[in-house]
């Protein structure tokens, strides 16, 4: 009888377990999309701004190079680190508190700005141990222009607020980096971007730049202008650009292209530059192929979340995004996309490359690879500061809470519509409508 009482006890105990096990589960919430992506960029963020508000980033980053890195100087894993996140992470810790429900995000959000412009002076502070190492290789001219770009899409929020010895050094800083020859590539849009920034932010000529040493035009208008007719020339149609003037097959025109002509564009646009180029024309025509070409990138994206793996820089991950996801921020997705479907392809990407792969080190930096850590994937070029692209694609984070791209329910995107007999809609190419020419 006891024995029986025993059993009896134990099955109870177990199926009560079981219950309370169930119960606890139904109760357990996922997490939305967006508090989502919120902990997936904070996670990238938080080692990397905390430490460099403290003066303390190159002591304490555990830095990874390629197999292959050549002979250039290695503290440019630095700036490339910090460039790279900013520039993705900035359209998010622009947002102002009330723009958000309240809770854990609106925190880590205020957070982050409060180090990132600590982290800002002490980037251009020639006494701050995390001065960054400008000038020293070409690679500078490079994630100059993605520091640049954080500015740009977050100009009141990160550039404005910054005192004015500090904004005097960052445009000190990036005259000089006029020195450096760029490529016959893309880096023509790094010298761009940086001289467009220039003058959007000296034109006012209020203070800190009204005084003898910034009287006259600080920017380089050649390089801009230039870099911008290569990159029309270099246009090849259906929303993709040569790199150079042979076409390459890889996401340099999601990389640096669409984002960094577009911007170079409407900075000078902001500034009232008058030159021979119609800078508010030649904006609207690159917006139009920037449209095409996150239509392309969303057909990319399968069923399962994953991209074609091609070309060289692999490694930036969800960097190959960049132009759906700028989109997305800027409101001007194409009408073939909606909401719903470009959210959800995203973030299955998301959940796909970083769930279960091991894409952070010890430390919480970024390992080398793709999906996981895959080192024999680098280029000659690449560190795990390169790899800070990838929060280029949390752009849309950007957008409030209660934005519909955050409140629009879910929907299929293309490829699970094809692949799962539904209508899909088709495809065809886009040819330029807008023609431009010298205004003089």
């Amino acid at each position: 009888m006891k024995k029986t009482t025993l059993l009896a006890t134990i099955l109870v105990t177990a199926l009560l377990f079981t219950a309370t096990a169930g119960a606890a589960k139904k109760k357990t919430t996922p997490p939305s999309d967006r508090q989502y992506w919120a902990s997936l960029a904070y996670r990238m963020a938080q080692p990397v701004l905390e430490n460099m508000a403290r003066g303390e980033l190159q002591k304490n980053m555990q830095t990874e190079f390629s197999p292959s890195f050549d002979n250039r100087n290695k503290k440019v894993v630095y700036m490339e680190t910090f460039g790279r996140l900013m520039a993705g992470l900035a359209p998010w810790i622009a947002l102002t508190d009330s723009t958000d429900a309240t809770g854990s995000e609106a925190a880590q959000r205020s957070q982050l700005r409060q180090w990132a412009l600590q982290a800002y002076k002490n980037a251009v502070d020639p006494q701050s141990p995390d001065y960054l190492c400008w000038g020293v290789a070409g690679q500078n001219l490079v994630d100059a222009a993605y520091i640049v770009e954080s500015f740009l899409r977050a100009y009141d929020q990160l550039w404005m607020p910054l005192d004015g010895v500090t904004k005097q050094r960052y445009i000190r800083e990036l005259q000089k980096l006029r020195h450096i020859d760029p490529p016959y590539t893309n880096w023509l849009l790094f010298s761009s971007i940086i001289e467009s920034f220039i003058a959007k932010a000296t034109a006012s000529h209020q203070p800190p730049f009204n005084t003898d040493e910034f009287r006259g035009r600080q920017h380089d208008e050649y390089r801009i202008n230039s870099a911008i007719r290569k990159t029309e020339e270099w246009y090849v149609g259906d929303g993709w650009y040569a790199d150079g003037p042979t076409f390459a097959f890889d996401y340099y025109s999601s990389y640096v292209f669409h984002a960094m002509y577009l911007e170079t564009l409407q900075a000078m646009v902001d500034a009232r530059a008058n030159t021979r180029i119609d800078y508010k024309k030649y904006h609207e025509r690159a917006l139009r192929r920037a449209q095409k070409h996150a239509i392309v990138l969303e057909r990319f994206i399968s069923p399962e979340g994953t991209f074609p793996v091609v070309g060289r820089s692999i490694p930036y991950r969800l960097a190959a995004l960049q132009p759906l996801a700028l989109m997305a921020w800027q409101q001007t997705l194409p009408k073939e996309l909606s909401n719903g479907q470009v959210r959800a392809a995203l973030t299955q990407v998301m959940h796909r490359m970083f769930d279960s792969q091991q894409n952070f080190n010890p430390g919480g930096y970024l390992t080398i690879g793709f999906c996981g850590h895959q080192p024999d994937v680098a280029d000659w070029y690449t560190n795990n500061g390169s790899l800070y692209m990838t929060t280029l694609a949390f752009m849309p984070l950007g957008l409030p809470a209660s934005h519909p791209f955050w409140t629009d329910a879910a929907e299929p995107w293309t490829q699970v519509k094809a692949w799962g007999g539904q209508p899909f809609p088709k495809d065809h190419r886009w040819a330029d409508e807008i023609v431009t020419k010298d205004k003089w």
